[in-house]
C-alpha cells in the first residue's frame, strides 16, 4: 500500500458522505503527504483549506482511515509548500491503476454554460419496473422538448437515481438542440442566486438570464417549500418559459400535493404536467447497476460477491455503488479479488449497520420538519387540515415503530382520549393499502428517522 492508494480509499468514502460541491471544494489537490508510527500527515493546497479540514473533517478522515488501516492512530493537516503536480505524470499514473478511474474528480469536467456533468447519461442510466416511467417520460421530451410533457415532475428518495436521470435528460438536449439553452439547478442554488440579485440590486439580469433558458431543469424542488419570495420569482419564471413553450423539468422528494406550505398556483403548475415516481429497485436491477458500474471501473467481481451486495442494500443507489467501491479499494490494495469470507469483513459497517433507535420525541421532530409546522402543532387541539394529516400520521408512527399503547400516545399528544388514536392509527392503516402518495411520504419520514 502507498500513500496514494492510501488517499484514494478516503476520498472513495468521503465522495459518497459529503454533498459534490463540498467534495470538490475541500478535498481537490489534497495528498497524503507521509504516514509514520500511526500518525498520518494530509496536505492541502492553502492554510484556509487546512483549517477547514481540520474543523469540519479531521473525525470523519480518521474514521474511514481507522476503519480500513487499524494501525492508523493520529490525523494532522499541514500546507503543501511544494511545486504543482506533473499533470503528465499523474495522467500517465492513472492508467496504470483501475481504481484511480472512479476517484479522478469528475466532477470537474461541469459543463460551466449547462451545469450539466457529461458522466450522467441515458447509456449507463439503468432501468427498471421502479422507474421506467420516469426514464420514457425523460426520453421522450428529448424528441418533444416543450411540447409533449411540460412540466416533468419527478419525484422519490434519497439516493434513487433522479438527478442521474434529470442531467441524463439535459446532457441529451445540449446535444441534441445545440442552439437551445439548457441549465440545469438545484433549488437551494436557485435561491442563493435570488438572494444575492435582491442584495446587488441585479433582478433584471436575474430575470432575463432566466427568461432566456430553453429548457430548465430545476432539482430538489421540495427547498423552495415556506419561502415566499423564492417561489413568487420561481412562479413568474416558470409562467414566462411555459407561455413560450420552453420546457421545465423539476424533481422532488415526494409528490406536488405532499410538499408542505408550497404555494397553491405553484402545486396547480406541477400537477398539471407529467408527474412520474422513481420508487425502489428490486433485485434484478440492483444487480444490473452494480454490474454496470464494476464494468465502467473495469473490475471483474464474483456473482456472489455482487448478490450478497445487492441482497443486503435493498433502498438506496449511492450505497450500492459504496459498497462496491470498497471492494475496489480492497482489491488495489491487496492486489487480490474479494470472496464472499472476505466481503464481510470488508463491509460491516455498510451490510450489518445497526438500525437507529428512535424514540416519540424524535418523530414529533422529524413529522414536523417534514410538514414544516412546530411541534407544538402537533399537540394542540387544531382541527386545520394542514394539521390533522401530520398529527395522524404521527400518531401511527409512534405506534408502529415503538410499539406503543394507544393511552400513552393519547398523553403525549396533548391529552387525547386513546380512542381518537386508536381512530387515526386505523385510518392511516387502511389509507396506506391504495394510497401510494402516501405510502411514500411515510417511508420517506421512517428514513430519515433512522438514518
Amino acid at each position: 500500500m502507498n500513500l496514494k492508494e492510501l488517499w484514494q480509499t478516503v476520498l472513495g468514502e468521503v465522495e459518497l458522505t459529503i454533498s459534490k460541491a463540498n467534495f470538490i471544494t475541500w478535498f481537490k489537490n489534497t495528498k497524503v503527504h507521509s504516514k509514520k508510527d500511526g500518525l498520518v500527515t494530509v496536505s492541502a493546497p492553502n492554510g484556509f483549506t487546512k483549517e477547514w479540514l481540520e474543523n469540519k473533517y479531521n473525525k470523519l478522515i480518521l474514521k474511514i482511515l481507522r476503519n480500513n488501516y487499524p494501525d492508523i492512530k493520529e490525523i494532522k493537516f499541514i500546507i503543501n509548500s511544494k511545486e504543482p503536480l506533473n499533470i503528465n505524470k499523474i495522467k500517465k499514473e492513472s492508467t496504470l491503476k483501475p481504481i484511480g478511474d472512479q476517484l479522478n474528480f469528475q466532477e470537474f469536467t461541469l459543463n460551466k454554460e449547462t451545469n450539466l456533468n457529461p458522466k450522467y447519461t441515458f447509456d449507463n442510466f439503468i432501468v427498471g419496473s421502479f422507474n421506467e416511467l420516469a426514464q420514457a417520460a425523460g426520453m421522450a421530451i428529448t424528441k418533444h422538448i416543450g411540447t409533449l410533457y411540460n412540466p416533468l415532475f419527478i419525484y422519490g428518495g434519497v439516493g434513487l437515481g433522479k438527478t442521474h436521470l434529470l442531467q441524463a435528460i439535459g446532457n441529451t438536449l445540449n446535444e441534441k438542440y445545440s442552439s437551445k439553452k439548457v441549465k440545469y439547478i438545484s433549488s437551494d442554488k436557485f435561491g442563493s442566486e435570488l438572494i444575492d440579485a435582491l442584495s446587488k440590486k441585479g433582478m433584471d439580469a436575474f430575470k432575463r438570464k432566466y427568461h432566456r433558458i430553453d429548457a430548465l431543469i430545476i432539482d430538489d424542488i421540495q427547498f423552495i417549500a415556506g419561502k415566499e419570495k423564492t417561489q413568487e420569482e420561481f412562479f413568474h419564471i416558470f409562467n414566462n418559459l411555459y407561455q413560450k413553450n420552453k420546457q421545465i423539468i423539476i424533481s422532488s422528494d415526494r409528490p406536488p400535493q405532499s410538499i408542505s406550505t408550497l404555494e397553491e398556483r405553484l402545486r396547480s403548475r406541477f400537477q398539471g404536467g407529467m408527474i412520474a415516481d422513481v420508487g425502489f429497485p428490486d433485485l434484478e436491477t440492483r444487480m444490473a447497476i452494480l454490474k454496470s458500474k464494476a464494468k465502467e471501473k473495469k473490475i471483474k467481481i464474483s456473482e456472489d460477491v455482487l448478490n450478497y451486495i445487492a441482497t443486503h442494500i435493498q433502498k438506496n443507489i449511492r450505497e450500492l455503488e459504496g459498497a462496491l467501491n470498497r471492494i475496489i479499494a480492497f482489491s488495489q490494495i491487496n492486489n487480490t479479488i474479494p470472496d464472499i469470507k472476505t466481503t464481510l469483513k470488508i463491509l460491516p459497517q455498510i451490510i450489518n449497520s445497526p438500525k437507529k433507535i428512535t424514540n416519540y420525541k424524535n418523530i414529533f421532530k422529524i413529522v414536523s420538519d417534514f410538514y414544516d409546522i412546530k411541534i407544538n402543532d402537533l399537540i394542540d387541539r387544531s382541527r386545520k387540515k394542514e394539521l390533522v394529516r401530520p398529527r395522524q400520521i404521527t400518531m401511527y408512527l409512534i405506534r408502529n415503530e415503538l410499539n406503543s399503547s394507544y393511552p400513552f400516545i393519547g398523553e403525549k399528544l396533548g391529552g387525547r382520549d386513546h380512542t381518537t388514536v386508536m381512530y387515526a392509527c386505523q385510518k392511516i392503516n387502511k389509507e396506506i393499502e391504495n394510497n401510494e402518495s402516501l405510502q411514500h411520504e411515510i417511508n420517506l419520514i421512517k428514513e430519515r428517522l433512522y438514518n
